[in-house]
């Protein structure tokens, strides 16, 4: 998740989190993930696959309006993250949910951080719209993502 107010900030921080990025931690990470005997890993990795170096902008990464492949250019696995307003990420939740997602892990990094602005932002907002539950509300009151 990277939700911020508008979505040049969102995108602004996916490209900190980019430039931040050791280009030789990205290939030692490409090599290792390489070895992966999983068709998701693999499926993964061909995102990235014929790239040299660093993209310039976290843009290049995005594999769909809002949902960035970053992630994956140094970690295993599910290497995505939303991308967008607090507006866009909680469309976008919304819309994944209603093609038949009923589970999300979300995070971010840095994890506190990220945590912080999904729930003042994206939270906030599928809480207006009545598809989550207020965090002060007993769990069997729970909405669900309609």
């Amino acid at each position: 998740m990277i939700s911020r107010d508008t979505e040049a900030e969102a995108w602004a921080a996916a490209d900190k989190l980019l430039a931040g990025l050791d280009p030789g931690m990205v290939t030692r990470a490409r090599e290792l993930l390489s070895r992966s005997d999983s068709t998701a890993q693999a499926q993964m990795s061909a995102l990235h696959a014929g790239r040299e170096g660093l993209p310039a902008s976290a843009r290049e990464l995005e594999i769909y309006p809002g949902l960035w492949s970053g992630y994956g250019l140094v970690r295993g696995g599910a290497g995505t993250a939303l991308v967008g307003s607090h507006a866009q990420v909680a469309d976008l939740i919304e819309t994944y949910h209603k093609t038949g997602f009923d589970h999300f892990i979300l995070s971010g990094q840095p994890h506190l951080e990220e945590a912080w602005h999904f729930g003042e932002g994206a939270a906030r907002v599928l809480r207006s719209r009545g598809l989550l539950a207020d965090p002060g509300a007993p769990a069997h009151e729970a909405r669900h993502v309609a």
